[in-house]
């Protein structure tokens, strides 16, 4: 790959989890539009729950998530309290429709909880929705935080998938990053997990960090493929100090450059393949017979704020202090401040901070995009239910095609195919298709 192609496609763009992107959400979307949309879900409709659990007992440099560190537990139990509420709210909403096909706790450290508040947990989600008896239960996993306790809970929890977070395992890049984590503990919640019937263990592996290497990161990469994993995540870091004043933490003159974090990210992947992972979009991978691999073969894959996923839900309802939702009408995300989440859900059961309401020219473009991103395709069929609009699009597509100089798309008959020249560079290309980017002014991570 040449650098020139590396310099001006390696912007900043976002990682279009949603369309529009969160920093266009606003105000509009208020507590008593998002209780309308819930109501408006039919009853056989299929919904995905996502659990915000916001605290963690050591932060993480690297972290771009909305977390909150705390040593005490006390935080914790009051946060729960709320939780429960918001449970309780949505609830009443939907009035006993809806089908619970999947369960993702997040965070922050989900498993900060304790067993008797995490099956506590459970036992309130049983109360106040039907749960389908195969439900994917997901939780994210911190292996600094786990115990024999808290193993049994979330086997008892129902756990179908453990994904822990590795980053890297160079003791000089974990100290760069505060999150020190051997393999061997690692590997212990591996075999922990396995040992109480976990049919599935993802892990989340990361390039572009301080002080990582090429020799160190094959390493990491060879430790990882040894626990057999089912699905990796690859992710670039993402350096947004303007955002999480943690991260100033970080020296960024042990950051690599934008043509260091290229070859690192070609690097990984193609360890994970030779591996027997199949890539799964540009930053996933997965062994041929799990769901996600399946799903990207099938043309099913779908992408949410969780990334690529096979979940089909009809909607995914967001819990918690910063949480996103997404329904049929839009996007909701509740306040981030626990402090303040907590409080509008005691006034009120709920907290939606704000959201963004779907017009048929963000469906559309909602739908082009995550063709790109899922299956690097734009066939005229994605865009069909929409008319005239759908055909304007693909003509859109064709003009940029055409003009492409650099050989990242092409036409292949009538549809608008990004090559293998142009996958890495898929979110860059997304972005053309981005009716709201230029008018906007939030800041994004570079997209390679």
């Amino acid at each position: 790959m040449s650098t020139d192609l590396i310099a001006r496609y390696s912007t900043p763009v976002p990682r279009y989890t949603s369309y529009p992107t969160a920093p266009h959400f606003h105000a509009g979307v208020t507590n008593s539009t998002y209780a309308g949309w819930l109501k408006g879900l039919p009853a056989e409709a299929t919904i995905s729950l996502y659990l915000h659990i916001p605290y963690c007992d050591r932060l993480c440099w690297f972290c771009g998530c909305h977390t909150k560190h705390t040593l005490r537990y006390e935080p914790i139990a009051d946060y729960l309290v709320a939780l429960h509420a918001e449970i309780d709210w949505v609830s009443a909403q939907l009035e006993g429709r809806g089908l619970m096909t999947a369960i993702h706790l997040g965070g922050g450290s989900p498993t900060l909880l304790r067993p008797a508040d995490l099956l506590a947990l459970r036992t309130r989600l049983d109360e106040r929705f039907t749960l389908a008896s195969d439900a994917e239960i997901s939780i994210e996993i911190d292996p600094n935080d786990i115990d024999a306790g808290r193993y049994d809970a979330m086997a008892a929890f129902g756990l179908t998938r453990a994904s822990i977070g590795v980053q890297d395992f160079d003791p000089r890049v974990q100290k760069a990053i505060n999150r020190l984590q051997s393999f061997e503990d690692t590997r212990g919640v591996v075999e922990a997990m396995r040992a109480r019937g976990v049919r599935s263990v993802n892990l989340d592996l990361l390039y572009g960090l301080p002080f990582q290497t090429e020799a160190g990161l094959a390493r990491t990469i060879e430790a990882a493929l040894s626990l057999n994993p089912d699905r990796a995540a690859l992710f670039g870091y993402a350096h947004v100090p303007w955002m999480k004043t943690h991260q100033k933490m970080i020296p960024e003159e042990a950051l690599p450059d934008k043509f260091v974090r290229f070859a690192q990210a070609q690097l990984a992947a193609n360890l994970l393949a030779q591996g027997g992972m199949e890539p799964i979009g540009f930053d996933h991978f997965a062994m041929p017979d799990d769901s996600l691999a399946i799903a990207a073969r099938t043309g099913t894959l779908r992408r949410n704020f969780q990334g690529y996923t096979d979940d089909a839900a009809d909607a995914l309802i967001g819990l918690g202090a910063s949480a996103i939702g997404q329904l049929p009408q839009g996007y909701i995300q509740n306040i981030t401040a626990t402090g303040d989440y907590s409080r509008a859900v005691r006034d009120g059961g709920v907290a939606v901070a704000r959201g963004f309401a779907l017009n048929p020219v963000d469906r559309l473009r909602a739908e082009a995009i995550s063709a790109l991103l899922c299956r690097f395709t734009l066939a005229p069929g994605d865009v069909s239910r929409f008319g005239a609009a759908g055909k304007a699009l693909m003509d859109e597509a064709r003009l940029l095609a055409l003009t492409d100089r650099d050989g990242l798309t092409a036409m292949a008959g009538d549809r608008f195919v990004v090559t293998e020249t142009g996958k890495p560079f898929v979110r860059t290309i997304a972005a053309l298709f981005d009716t709201y980017l230029a008018a906007g002014t939030a800041r994004h991570s570079l997209a390679v």
